[in-house]
């Protein structure tokens, strides 16, 4: 098979990374834009803070997951946008409340200042609570024509891993990881706080992806592994790009540069290894990890 360089990544010829992202971030933007109230809906102010905090620099990295998982068993991208929106307005109603100044205390996010300096912080927290609450609405307004018991399905995995069980319980571990004295206890919570906090999100993106499209019980857990994989990875490695170093508990700090680049590239690596029974199907999700994660070290 031919093959060609594309900014230092390998390639099938006739298939660019580059242009799937882009062509997915389109796609997204674009169902964003129809799902979300207009800033000029009354009052408006809180759907211009929406909107503000939603259309920023961001990567786009778990919808892109939840589409590609659809894709890999075999779904369809335009049938799981909906979801995939869904999932990026609760990711981001999660950084609205986490740059608080009650909790990590962020002025700046994806590029430009944080929805609380922008619009205050009695707005952000509503709009975080308001891209909660439409990601829901928009959940429980998707057609399921094949089975409908996979809308509950489908709704109860995202609470489960946004709750205490998950996102939100790591969050609490973050803001409370100071109070442990010892480098064990240390490093149990620094593994808790990445495996909910982050992870679980990505996972269940990957998951979402999966049932809509029909997915067998061995191809959700190939994903399940694959997610957990990817998302240590990619919190590790944010925690070595923080140049802010704000928060004592990261992986860097814990062990050292070199044992979390060690880290990472066995991770991913890891992470490959489930795919393989998707075949050409698994290929996208092979190159994000190497996009999002790989390249970034």
């Amino acid at each position: 098979m031919r093959i060609r360089i594309l900014q230092n990544r390998i390639t099938p010829m006739g298939f660019s990374i580059e242009k799937y992202l882009r062509e997915k971030r389109i796609a997204i933007e674009s169902t964003l834009n129809r799902l979300l109230h207009s800033p000029k809906k009354y009052p408006p102010i809180i759907h211009q803070a929406m909107r503000y905090a939603v259309f920023g620099k961001g990567k786009r990295l778990r919808p892109i997951l939840l589409i590609a998982a659809a894709e890999a068993c075999g779904g369809k991208a335009s049938d799981v946008l909906p979801a995939a929106c869904a999932i990026e307005m609760i990711h981001t109603y999660s950084l609205i409340h986490d740059d608080l100044p009650a909790i990590d205390d962020d002025d700046y996010r994806r590029g430009k200042l944080s929805c609380h300096k922008k619009f205050g912080e009695a707005m952000a927290i509503l709009a975080g609570d308001a891209l909660l609450t439409r990601a829901f609405e928009v959940l429980s307004q998707m057609r399921f024509p094949k089975d409908k018991v996979l809308q509950a399905k489908v709704i109860a995995q995202i609470t489960q891993a946004i709750g205490t069980e998950g996102m939100l319980g790591g969050q609490v571990e973050d803001i409370q990881s100071l109070s442990s004295p010892t480098q064990v206890q240390r490093e149990k919570k620094l593994s808790y706080i990445h495996s909910h906090k982050t992870a679980a999100l990505i996972n269940v993106a990957l998951k979402v992806g999966a049932i809509l499209a029909g997915a067998s019980r061995g191809e959700l857990k190939a994903l399940d592994k694959y997610g957990r994989s990817f998302g240590l990875a990619f919190q590790i490695t944010d925690d070595i790009l923080d140049k802010k170093e704000k928060r004592e508990l990261t992986y860097p700090r814990i062990h050292g540069l070199k044992t979390s680049r060690e880290k990472v590239k066995r991770l991913i690596k890891s992470a490959k290894v489930p795919l393989k029974g998707f075949k050409k199907r698994g290929e996208f999700l092979k190159k994000l990890i190497d996009c999002f994660v790989e390249s970034r070290i």
